[in-house]
């Protein structure tokens, strides 16, 4: 983003009295764009928009809005020049008061930070609104060799061909491809790699940690044998 020009910009001399309303109005028209990138990199304001500036919850719904990953309260406090014992306060009020008021998107802990997320009740109209035609899409193939991964990892790849009963080694590198899974060790015993599921895959997920995996059945309902992919 380039750099904010200063609000007071245009020849003041140093002992000008204060900004008249229209000089402040620009200065603030910036703001929301300072405010965006400053969870990026700790952008300060312009000198003049800080008298004007909103309150903090507001600041940090606008930041987190536009924030493309989960954004740790340490990043937060930097950016937007608040103490983080401020912000830990009240980004749990404001998940409180999205539930409450029914909205139609979510403030989760996910991972290392806060990040937006659709309303559970209003996921299947987002998914026909966003995924309707669109080819990225997984595959059957492609979800049950991630739901092996995520339920029973670390596996390796001999054991996700012998519970989908085909090899994996395809669709593996899919997964990989879209940093889904990753490999995270190696059999002791037979020396073959080991795969999990990574960060990228709890944040699209909007889970902690594997301890929120939700119920199988309703994410594969088309698999029948969904006992082997759970079973250890």
């Amino acid at each position: 983003m380039s750099e904010q020009p200063d609000a007071g910009a245009g020849g003041e001399a140093p002992d000008a009295p204060p900004q008249a309303p229209g000089e402040t109005a620009a200065g603030a028209a910036g703001a929301g764009e300072t405010a965006a990138g400053a969870a990026a990199g700790g952008a300060r304001p312009p000198r003049g928009v800080e008298a004007d500036r909103p309150p903090l919850a507001a600041l940090l719904e606008a930041v987190l809005m536009v924030a493309e990953r989960p954004v740790g309260v340490a990043e937060l406090a930097t950016g937007l020049g608040a103490s983080a014992r401020e912000i830990e306060r009240l980004l749990p009020d404001l998940a409180e008061n999205y539930v409450r008021d029914g909205r139609g998107f979510r403030l989760r802990h996910v991972g290392a930070g806060w990040r937006f997320y659709t309303a559970d009740e209003c996921a299947p109209w987002v998914e026909g609104f966003v995924l309707a035609g669109q080819s990225a899409r997984l595959s059957q193939a492609a979800l049950e060799t991630l739901a092996v991964v995520a339920y029973q990892q670390p596996v390796s790849r001999g054991r996700i061909a012998a519970v989908r009963g085909v090899s994996a080694d395809g669709v593996i590198r899919t997964l990989t491809a879209r940093r889904l899974v990753e490999e995270i060790g190696h059999d002791p015993e037979t020396g073959a790699i080991l795969y999990g599921t990574t960060d990228y895959f709890l944040e699209r997920m909007g889970l902690r940690g594997l301890d929120e995996l939700p119920p199988l059945a309703p994410l594969l309902p088309g698999l029948d044998d969904l006992d082997d992919i759970v079973a250890p």
